[in-house]
């Protein structure tokens, strides 16, 4: 055979492989963008968009070594009345209102599996399953830490009792496809 057929050969294969590589690699950009949505955004902020995506895949590989569990009914009733009274006495006392909203999410993770690390390390973990609050618990989480510094309004608490809400509700649903494992 020819050795310039060969050659030409050759460059046509890595060709296509570079095309194949690179469409893959935009595949994996799409399906990361879609699951953690405006956490992606975030990631490239924070990361660069080189390492974005890899951060994003080791937390995804953290969390699924986590024994995470659904709630039982009782379980879920019970934190659902623990919510309730936290939340009707936000009215009379709204800072212990906060403190206990934050106490009660704490909680609520480490019931369903989440270790109890830093507060970043949560945050990072808590985006893998559930995206599109994460930015309401740094939020609430914030509010909170000003709110001990003596820094925050009593509409800063509103909105922070607001932002628990969301991620609170989302920890109780039981989610089709949840992972579950033993420990």
């Amino acid at each position: 055979m020819d050795p310039k057929l060969l050659v030409l050969i050759a460059v046509a294969f890595l060709v296509v492989l570079g095309i194949a590589w690179t469409l893959v690699r935009r595949q994996r950009t799409i399906n990361l963008q879609k699951r953690f949505g405006p956490e992606y955004d975030r990631a490239v902020r924070e990361s660069g968009p080189q390492r974005a995506e890899s951060v994003l895949l080791e937390r995804e590989k953290r969390v699924r070594e986590f024994s995470m569990r659904e709630l039982t009914a009782e379980e879920r009733e019970g934190f659902l009345t623990e919510w309730r009274m936290v939340q009707s006495r936000f009215v009379d006392d709204p800072q212990s209102a906060v403190s206990d909203a934050d106490f009660l999410v704490d909680r609520l993770m480490q019931t369903r599996g989440y270790p109890m690390t830093n507060f970043e390390q949560r945050a990072a973990d808590i985006s893998v399953s559930h995206p599109r609050v994460v930015d309401n618990y740094r939020a609430a989480h914030q509010i909170a830490v000003r709110h001990r510094q003596g820094q925050a309004s009593t509409e800063d608490l509103r909105n922070a009792m607001i932002y628990y809400r969301s991620l609170f509700d989302e920890l109780l649903q039981t989610v089709p496809g949840t992972q579950k494992r033993s420990a």
